[in-house]
């Protein structure tokens, strides 16, 4: 039996559905949880970890993503081995398994760069004024959900599915409890089996159902997040439990998806983007054995190039494709994940065929491949398909635009001009991703203004990125991955946005004292600390609030004169009267922005060696009121956030500048950004 691990423990079975080597039928494990206490494990979840998460601030979990990144890393050679036999080839198993640790290792980077180092609140914009007098205002922020994020997986990615769903989630604080798919489950937990004797997990951040669940939406409720990755069918299920409707699970889905490649008008057999388009179907034809939700399904060419493209994809089939066990030397192409799998494929391409279209290529024949010494190189007993492309001679024949057969399987459609092939990706109803294959930009702008609506992601393909894009079938961590309609209408990835898919967006409402303190933001209003100098102070002793005032400084004409003189920043409002008084927005000749900073610069600075290490830059900068010849400006700086970096010596410190005139009005706010030394 295959073991879940619930409640700090592995757990096994009695009963169990057999899971077999993709290529030769043999059993490999049985995947059963009948028995398993369902409930305690979302119990264990919600208190203790939801306790050891939030005991952690955003950059301690982000350092933990990093080493659970290493800790994979040094076991994927036994991790490809498991993955040989779910059907996947080396290639594939990179795509599953680096492309999961990589988003271990992308979470683990943008936490620390992008978050502060709490423990659980986000700040979300800016903070609003709700009083003449400034004693009341309100913020936005992000607090994680206080309940489990269950997730329920795919048989096709099943160690990158799980990770891309548990990094964000574990980055907000939030446990986890996974659910693999059975036909490959044994990599998953595999996969998580290394994550535990890592020692690396918080106590509960993590558990491992493996076989059946169905019972556990019934057990969860508005504290918990539900993220779904399959069929249609299960996902309309999953949204009408009562459970979602009435008492608000959240829910994330990822379903069906007809991806469209679209070539652009403007390209001939013998551009660039031609060979680029033709090698990125392939790629997506055979990766996974196309067992991909981001997989290319209909290929979208001029009428007249509909020849061309299938024999360019053909020849390209033929030379580069070589279908077997992914075990043995020189096959690119491993079989699908299961019998029932490729049975269902072969079922959606004869649906295709009564749809209206025909096989150009490939059959749906059982695949012989003969070795030297004349034997198939296919066993009989496994889930092998040849790769399948179909031409549909009526571009809007109903099935093309409906059925995906989920494996090595794409058709070929024909568009009259730019409207018609927009109108024929659209018909998809939805997907994921798109890809663009031109270099003509009035084309592409053409294509994404009419085609944006229906995808979550779209690729412009041409000479200039072919070497170097990540590929249409590559979701990347830094952006989102999901897709309207017919693809669920969920979002996962996307940097730190995932991240607050596992929080909940909170307006918080008091004084500025109040907000401060919450939001770890110094606030306009709030208390100020005057004395020592704050940038003699380290990170150890600097706190929230503390602040320096400085003298005032004039400004002359001769000053702003030399200011020009040596940058040559000679913009007439500062060197010439007449056409400065002309300008609307001044009153004659006015001081430089950039002067003033920098003048604001040298009020404030304390400049003996300490703690402050180096200034890297400003935000949020705002011109307010003119400074003219004989003006006093000064300049007032307090310490607005400080956030220590958990593996550095030092941290960064974000300070509210506000430079004022002799009337007190604003002349320019900032925020200065310094690195300063922990002691």
């Amino acid at each position: 039996m295959l073991p879940s691990y619930v409640q700090g423990h592995w757990w096994e079975g009695t009963e169990g559905t057999p899971t077999r080597d993709a290529s030769t039928g043999e059993v490999l494990a049985l995947v059963g949880s009948d028995g398993i206490d369902l409930a305690g494990a979302i119990d264990y979840a919600r208190t203790v970890g939801q306790k050891s998460l939030g005991a952690l601030t955003f950059h301690e979990r982000a350092l933990l993503l990093k080493a659970l990144a290493g800790a994979l890393t040094e076991a994927k050679a036994e991790l490809y081995r498991i993955s040989a036999g779910t059907g996947a080839t080396s290639r594939d198993s990179m795509v599953d398994v680096d492309g999961g640790i990589g988003v271990l290792f992308t979470y683990g980077s943008k936490g620390r760069r992008e978050l502060p180092n709490v423990h659980t609140r986000i700040v979300d914009g800016n903070a609003e004024n709700l009083s003449r007098d400034g004693s009341f205002g309100g913020q936005h922020v992000y607090e994680r959900i206080p309940g489990v994020a269950f997730q329920v997986n795919a048989f096709n990615f099943p160690v990158w599915g799980m990770l891309e769903k548990f990094a964000p989630a574990f980055l907000a604080g939030v446990p986890s409890i996974v659910k693999p798919a059975t036909p490959t489950a044994i990599l998953t937990e595999a996969a998580v089996r290394v994550m535990v004797e890592s020692g690396l997990l918080p106590e509960g951040s993590l558990q491992l159902v493996c076989g059946g669940a169905r019972t556990l939406l019934d057990l969860l409720d508005m504290r918990d997040h539900v993220s779904f990755t399959g069929s249609a069918s299960t996902a309309a299920s999953l949204a009408v439990h009562r459970n979602v409707i009435s008492r608000g699970v959240s829910l994330t889905v990822e379903t069906d998806s007809l991806n469209a490649a679209i070539l652009g008008p403007d390209v001939t057999p013998d551009a660039p983007e031609f060979a680029a388009f033709v090698a990125s179907v392939v790629t997506e034809v055979t990766s996974k054995a196309g067992q991909k939700c981001t997989s290319i399904r209909r290929i979208i060419v001029p009428v007249e190039m509909v020849d061309a493209v299938i024999g360019a994809i053909g020849e390209r089939l033929d030379s580069r494709v070589t279908l077997g066990d992914p075990r043995a030397e020189g096959v690119t192409m491993g079989p699908l994940a299961s019998v029932e799998q490729r049975d269902e494929v072969r079922r959606s391409v004869q649906a295709l065929v009564s749809g209206g279209g025909r096989i150009v290529h490939g059959s749906l024949d059982d695949p012989t491949v003969t070795l030297e010494d004349g034997s198939n190189a296919v066993a009989p007993d496994g889930a092998f398909l040849a790769p399948v492309l179909l031409r549909f001679d009526d571009a809007d024949c109903e099935a093309v635009h409906e059925i995906e057969a989920f494996g090595p399987v794409a058709s070929v459609l024909g568009y009259t001009d730019v409207d018609d092939a927009i109108r024929l990706a659209n018909r998809g109803g939805g997907s994921l991703v798109a890809t663009i294959a031109s270099y003509e930009p009035e084309t592409v702008a053409r294509i994404v203004e009419g085609i944006a609506g229906y995808h979550g992601r779209l690729l412009v393909l041409d000479r200039d990125d072919a070497r170097t894009s990540t590929g249409h079938g590559s979701p990347v961590p830094h952006l989102v991955h999901g897709g309207p309609g017919r693809a669920g209408g969920g979002e996962e990835l996307g940097g730190i946005r995932a991240v607050k898919r596992f929080m909940r967006r909170l307006a918080l409402q008091g004084s500025p004292a109040v907000l401060t303190g919450l939001t770890g933001q110094w606030r306009a209003g709030a208390e100020i600390v005057e004395g020592e100098h704050p940038f003699r102070k380290p990170l150890s002793r600097l706190t929230i609030g503390d602040a320096v005032k400085s003298a005032e400084r004039e400004i002359t004409l001769d000053d702003i004169a030399h200011f020009a003189e040596f940058t040559g920043d000679t913009f007439y409002a500062h060197t010439d009267e007449e056409a400065a008084a002309a300008n609307p927005f001044f009153p004659g000749r006015v001081a430089h922005g950039y002067l003033l900073l920098s003048w604001a610069a040298g009020l404030f600075v304390d400049p003996a060696p300490g703690p402050v290490l180096a200034n890297y830059g400003l935000d949020n900068l705002r011109f307010l009121t003119p400074v003219v010849p004989g003006d006093r400006v000064k300049v007032s700086l307090t310490a607005k956030e400080i956030t220590p970096r958990e593996n550095e010596e030092y941290g960064e410190v974000r300070w509210d500048a506000v430079l004022t005139n002799q009337r007190d009005e604003p002349v320019a706010t900032y925020e200065v950004l310094t690195l300063v030394a922990k002691k």
